[in-house]
Order: structure tokens, then sequence, then C-alpha cells
């Protein structure tokens, strides 16, 4: 049996994945926002049943056994850790949080409910192309090495008509966490590496728009370039451009030894050194459906649903196997681990652009201590603290 959704969360992104989720049986049972306007609004709109704007009123209904937080990122952490500490499953969007302290709260929660599925957003390792991609470099069609990763999205304004939390870098708007955190999240997929360090610069070039505009400006960077320089020596060279209005284009490059792999949009391509053309490994001629790509690029969305299938065959194995959950079907899914990690390399990246140098990724261990003054005297006291 399917458990029951709460939803966090309104607006275009939300009204596309709904009724996917009910083809797939699933019943969506509360939404959430932030005003009750809004969330009545959605409510009348989608047929959902209940509706509130207090986070505790989704959270401790009966019916909901399933929670899907799509809102701004800084409730993330806040509404994830809740959900995991009363035996809720939890699918967050991207990013965890708004810092490596928020995602380490998630991640320690996951960690004490391990029962539970908890999973991230990240909805590239579910397309077909980067899944066939993955298996290619597993079998070295390629070589045994990885020299150069190069990726490039090109697609248009992530900014609403109206001022909300996508503009403001604070709240977690912007084409670093939004697109980027695929991209980082991507690329430890495909290869198992992980950044050691990276250099970065990052821009906001429209602060303003006809609707945005007087004493509100956007924060929110709208362009990016990065480098990684992964565990194994690799490079990876990334770029972000929000500059291109009505058009989306995605290439994931990966060049070895022995010739490149490169996925552009939804097709993988291969080519071996001395061969005369490319190698076409997989087109991505499946049709879900999947409309609204001015919302969200056809790729995300395609691996989205993707994802939410996965997640379907997760529960209803538990019917099959009465000694605990199965998670295999989105076992490939990304963690709150990984989402720890993301947010290393996001705040390594603003940190670089900051000081114009190569940064090193460091990821925490243990939130940092609200006192530390207190906690200096304590030690030196020798009182011990519980």
């Amino acid at each position: 049996m399917l458990p029951g959704i709460g939803l966090f969360g309104t607006g275009n992104f939300v009204n596309v994945i709904v009724p996917f989720l009910r083809e797939k049986g699933f019943k969506i049972e509360a939404i959430w926002s932030r005003t009750l306007s809004e969330a009545e609004r959605a409510s009348k709109e989608l047929n959902i049943p209940f509706f509130t704007n207090k986070i505790d009123d989704v959270l401790l209904r009966r019916d909901v056994d399933l929670i899907f937080i799509m809102c701004s990122p800084n409730l993330h952490a806040q509404i994830a850790v809740k959900a995991l500490g009363i035996g809720k499953h939890v699918v967050c969007d991207k990013p965890a949080g708004l810092c490596q302290q928020e995602a380490l709260k998630m991640v320690r929660a996951s960690q004490y409910y391990p029962a539970l599925i908890s999973i991230l957003n990240h909805s590239l390792r579910f397309l077909p192309a980067f899944i066939h991609m993955k298996k290619s470099l597993q079998e070295c069609y390629i070589g045994s090495e990885l020299h150069v990763i190069d990726v490039r999205v090109h697609m248009g304004s992530l900014i609403h008509n109206q001022y909300d939390w996508l503009c403001d870098n604070t709240m977690g708007g912007g084409v670093i966490t939004l697109v980027g955190s695929h991209v980082i999240d991507l690329i430890t997929y495909l290869t198992g590496e992980k950044a050691t360090r990276v250099h970065s610069v990052v821009r906001t070039f429209n602060r303003n728009t006809a609707q945005i505009s007087g004493i509100r400006n956007i924060t929110s960077p709208d362009f990016c370039v990065f480098q990684m320089e992964l565990g194994n020596g690799a490079m990876v060279n990334v770029t972000l451009n929000t500059h291109l209005a009505s058009m989306f284009s995605q290439e994931i490059l990966i060049c070895g030894p022995s010739g490149y792999l490169v996925v552009r949009n939804g097709d993988l391509y291969g080519f071996k050194n001395g061969a005369s053309k490319e190698d076409v490994l997989y087109l991505d001629v499946e049709d879900m459906n999947v409309v609204n790509s001015d919302i969200i690029p056809k790729p995300y969305m395609k691996g989205l649903f993707k994802m939410i299938t996965a997640l379907r065959e997760s529960f209803l194995n538990i019917e099959e196997n009465k000694s605990g959950w199965i998670k295999q079907p989105v076992s490939v899914a990304s963690t709150f681990e990984d989402g720890l990690y993301i947010q290393a390399v996001i705040e390594a990246i603003q940190k670089s652009n900051l000081n114009r140098e190569w940064t090193k990724v460091t990821i925490i261990t243990q939130e940092p201590d609200p006192n530390p003054l207190l906690s200096a005297a304590v030690r030196r006291s020798g009182i011990a603290m519980s």
C-alpha cells in the first residue's frame, strides 16, 4: 500500500508533479504554504482535501506517511528533521538547507532512523542517459582514467515575475544552488569521485526586471563558472548560464585516454580515438508526457518522474517482504550525506569567488558550538558539561 503524501510548497513545480504522483497511485492528503490563502488556492486547484500554513498540522496527520518538501530551502532542514523524528519518510528538494550546519542536522536525523526513506531531488541520477553513461565509464569505454569533464548548461532566467526567495542569495536562490547542485551531485554519481578544491567566478548581472525594481534588488547569481579538481586528479569545468530566454541546452562531456562520452540533453554519444564518427549509445525517445519544459527543463523533469516511479516500487516492495523496508529501487538516489558534500562544495565556490583563489572543499563533521566563550570557560574550570 502506498503512503499518503503531505506536500510542502505550492507553485508551478508542485502543479506539475501532483498529477504524476496520482498517476502512480499516490494520494495527496495535505498541502502547506506560507500563507493560508495560497494553501487554500492550491488545495482547490489540485483537489487536495486538507490545507494549512502550519508545518505541524501536516506532519502530525495520521494519513500522511511520506513528506515531499518542495518549498524554500530555508525550511528544508527544519521540516525534514521533524518529519524523520516522528517516523515519516522524506523526499526533499535541493539543496539540503542553506548551509552545512543545516545539512548535517538532516544527515544525523536520517542516520538515526535508517529504516525511513530520506532522499534528495537530484533527479539527473535517474535519467537513462546518465545511467548508461555511468555503465560505459565502468566498462572503460574511454579508458581506465578520467582526464577532463566539461559541463555547460544554458537556460532562461530562474526568476519569476514577482520577488520571492528565488531572488535572494541568502534564501537559497540562484543558479549555483538550483542548477549547480545537480551538476555537483551528477559528477559524483558518474565518477565516484569528490572535489578536493574549487575555483569560481559568480555574477549577478540582472539585479532588476520590469516587475522587480525599486528598493528590492535581485541578489541571487544568474551566471557562474567554476572548476573542480577531483580526488583522482581529473579536472571539471562547469558553465552555468541563465541568460538564454526560452531555450535550454545541457551538455556533459567526459574525456579519457581512449575517447569521450557526451550527454546532450537526454541523448548519449560516444567517440573512441581513431573512429570516423560518434557512436549513438542511447537516444531519449521515451514519451512520459513531460510537459511544461519552460518551467522545469525536460531532462530534470523526466529524471524526477523516474525517481517517483522508483519510489513507488520501493514502497510496494514492503508488501512482498514483511521483514523490513526494501529500498533498492531508490538506492541510486542522492542521500542527505550527498547533500552535505554538495553544500561543502557550494560554500567553497562562494568563498573562492570572494577571495579569487583556489579553495579547499571542507566537509564539517560537527555543528559549531553555539556559545564558544561559555564552553571555553567551563573547560578551564574543569566542570563537566552535560
